[in-house]
C-alpha cells in the first residue's frame, strides 16, 4: 500500500512538474528563430512616433519698435553720492587696520639664546629688508622671520632662509600689515 501511495505521489509530481513547464515555454512559432550573428542586420520598422512629438509654430517676425519707445530714459534715483560715500567710509576704516591673517617663517626654537641670535644675525646680514621677532617663552626661544600675506609669499623666502636655518617652517600667524607698500 505504502508503495502505491509513494509511486502515485511520485507520478503525479512529473505530471505536473511537465505541465508547469509546458505552461511556460514560448508560444509555437512557424519560424525557428536565428540566434548566430549575420554579417548584414536587416532594419526592423520603426514605429511611428510622430504624433508624439511637439510642434512648434516658427516665431513671427519682430515689427519695428515705434520711435517713441527708442528714447532713452533719464534716471530718476542718482547713487553715485551714495557709493562715493560709502567707499570713503571703508577707506577710512581700512586705514585702522595693522593686522591680517598670513604666514611667518618659525626660524629657531630652542633653548640656547646665543644660537638664536647668531640665526638672527645672519638673516639680518643677508636680507636686511625681513623684520625678525624673538619671542622668549621659559625655557624656549623662538625666532621668527617675515610678515607674508599670502603662502606664496612665505614659500618664496623660506627657500631664501632654508640655508641659514635648515628647520625652519612656515607658520600661520597674525601679521603686521605694511602700508607703505600698498
Amino acid at each position: 500500500m505504502k508503495l502505491l501511495l509513494l509511486r502515485n505521489v511520485l507520478l503525479l509530481s512529473v505530471l505536473f512538474s511537465l505541465g508547469a513547464c509546458a505552461a511556460s515555454a514560448p508560444a509555437a512559432s512557424t519560424t525557428v528563430p536565428d540566434t548566430t550573428r549575420q554579417a548584414t542586420t536587416t532594419a526592423l520598422p520603426a514605429e511611428d512616433l510622430s504624433r508624439y512629438r511637439p510642434v512648434f509654430n516658427a516665431p513671427k517676425p519682430a515689427a519695428a519698435l515705434p520711435p517713441k519707445a527708442a528714447a532713452t530714459v533719464a534716471p530718476v534715483n542718482h547713487v553715485n553720492a551714495q557709493v562715493e560715500q560709502r567707499l570713503r567710509d571703508q577707506a577710512f576704516t581700512n586705514q585702522n587696520v595693522k593686522y591680517a591673517q598670513g604666514f611667518r617663517i618659525l626660524a629657531y626654537v630652542g633653548m640656547e639664546r646665543e644660537q638664536a641670535m647668531s640665526i638672527r644675525r645672519e638673516v639680518i646680514s643677508r636680507y636686511p629688508e625681513e623684520t625678525d621677532y624673538i619671542t622668549f617663552k621659559q625655557p624656549l626661544y623662538r625666532l621668527w622671520i617675515g610678515d607674508y600675506l599670502t603662502r606664496l609669499e612665505a614659500e618664496a623666502a623660506m627657500l631664501r632662509i632654508r640655508p641659514l636655518a635648515p628647520k625652519a617652517e612656515l607658520q600661520p600667524a597674525q601679521v603686521l600689515l605694511n602700508k607703505t607698500a600698498f
